[in-house]
């Protein structure tokens, strides 16, 4: 019988890109294979899924080589919320088989079964508005399921889940008699559910084999590259509580937060100067929500949001009031899509669009531009489009656009998602470098290693 999957000196590169995402990639996977896809951040995993299902056209950049797929393939990405379709269960997982023109007697029976399959147990006309992010995930698994798919390719489905979500993402995905293909860094949370690890690098594959025995006979070099290996524990710096006495760089009191409605309430809650906090607990329960407004980029219900007089120098203490230009050079804000916040061509030239904004962009901001830029592994890509870079790229990319700006304050949603061992450490150390040199840092995270490097101070919601 013929692989599933087979790939022969298979190269990609994108159109706006000089260096091949892809190159010298060969393998065989036989059907019912569970494979984890790994490598460094950057090395083009996620372009190789979306080679395997086809979803790179031609216009979009140059291919060579061979690669063959028989059966039908199914794909589920990063973010829970993205994948969300209609206002129903029954209905989102129902939305594939109506595009493929499956009669309305089958699509109804194959419903339910995708949604056994993946341990999704809930009324058909459930909102989806109200599910969580690992039963968004599972969700989409069903989808994909229920259209037929005998190949489901997993593109870091855990990267935004608490842990809770990653748990639920990782049975319902142990569960199935498909193919599998898995991209995903965190190595031990698939490691027992896979038979077979494939590691990618820019010279091709770089191992490939039981999981045994590629982490038991290539593990030092694999985490070299970046590969999280199971074991192999980074050495971080050290988280600084006593930091969190510090005197408060901005505060929020009876606070009362929410979108349409009042959400959460925090009586009082401190970001001290000089001094990390770490925001975490489970999806859906206002973290984001929390941030955006002690930014100053939504509007509480109730109660005020004020900023250090001595910090800032400003009558003015609530940063909803401050003009647009004065509140991005005292707050960053890195958001948890990073695209959110790209609008130009180059790597290099994001760098410098607000300073740009701000006025003449000096030599010595065009030196830090690139500093920046190499310290986060980014040096390389500094004439690529934005757009074109791997998810741990662009989110390196969204970090070092808010530190270009020297503010007293940086609020990051999610920072470490799909970074590998060596960006991990990169970003972890130049956060707490800005932090020791007077930076107030606020995170949102699931990370129980960026927690424990840079929780001086947590809030649990």
């Amino acid at each position: 019988m013929s692989p599933h999957i087979s790939l022969r000196d298979y190269a990609y590169r994108h159109a706006s890109r000089r260096r091949f995402a892809l190159e010298n990639i060969s393998f065989d996977i036989e059907a019912g294979e569970k494979v984890l896809l790994l490598g460094a951040s950057g090395s083009g995993k996620s372009t190789l899924l979306h080679s395997i299902a086809g979803l790179l056209g031609e216009d979009e950049g140059e291919h060579s080589g061979h690669i063959n797929v028989q059966g039908i393939c199914g794909m589920v990405l990063q973010d829970p919320d993205a994948q969300v379709i209609s206002q129903r269960v029954g209905d989102d997982v129902a939305f594939g088989c109506e595009n493929l023109q499956i009669p309305r007697e089958e699509i109804w029976r194959r419903v339910p079964r995708a949604l056994e399959q993946v341990g999704l147990d809930l009324p058909l006309d459930h909102p989806t508005h109200a599910l969580s992010g690992g039963q968004k995930q599972r969700l989409a698994l069903a989808g994909v399921l229920a259209m037929g798919a005998d190949i489901v390719l997993l593109d870091e489905p855990t990267a935004n889940l608490d842990p809770q979500g990653v748990e639920e993402v990782v049975a319902a995905a142990s569960r199935l008699d498909t193919t599998l293909i898995v991209v995903e860094h965190r190595v031990a949370t698939w490691v027992e559910h896979v038979d077979r690890i494939i590691v990618i690098g820019q010279t091709g594959v770089l191992a490939d084999g039981t999981p045994e025995a590629v982490l038991e006979q290539q593990g030092a070099r694999l985490a070299a590259e970046g590969v999280w290996v199971p074991g192999v524990d980074p050495d971080l710096p050290d988280a600084k509580p006593e930091c969190a006495s510090n005197a408060p760089a901005l505060e929020g009191i009876d606070l009362r937060y929410g979108w349409d409605h009042a959400l959460g309430h925090q009586r009082l809650i401190q970001l001290p100067r000089g001094c990390s906090t770490v925001i975490t607990g489970a999806n859906g329960t206002g973290k984001t929500t929390l941030m955006l407004t002690l930014a100053g980029l939504l509007d509480p219900h109730g109660g005020q949001v004020r900023a250090s007089k001595e910090l800032f120098g400003t009558s003015t203490l609530d940063p909803r009031k401050w003009k647009s230009q004065a509140l991005a050079q005292r707050i960053g804000y890195v958001f948890q899509d990073p695209e959110h916040q790209f609008v130009a061509k180059t790597v290099r030239e994001e760098m410098l669009v607000g300073l740009r904004a701000r006025g003449e962009v000096s030599a010595a901001d065009e030196r830090r531009a690139d500093e920046v830029l190499e310290t986060l592994g980014l040096d390389a890509l500094a004439e690529a489009n934005p757009f074109t870079l791997s998810g741990g790229q662009k989110r390196r990319l969204s970090v070092a656009t808010v530190l270009i700006h020297s503010p007293k304050i940086m609020l990051l949603d999610e920072p470490t998602f799909g970074q590998d061992r060596k960006t991990f450490l990169a970003l972890v150390e130049l956060l707490s470098q800005q932090r020791d040199q007077g930076l107030s840092v606020c995170s949102i995270t699931h990370d129980a290693l960026f927690r424990r490097a840079l929780g001086d101070q947590e809030i649990q919601l």
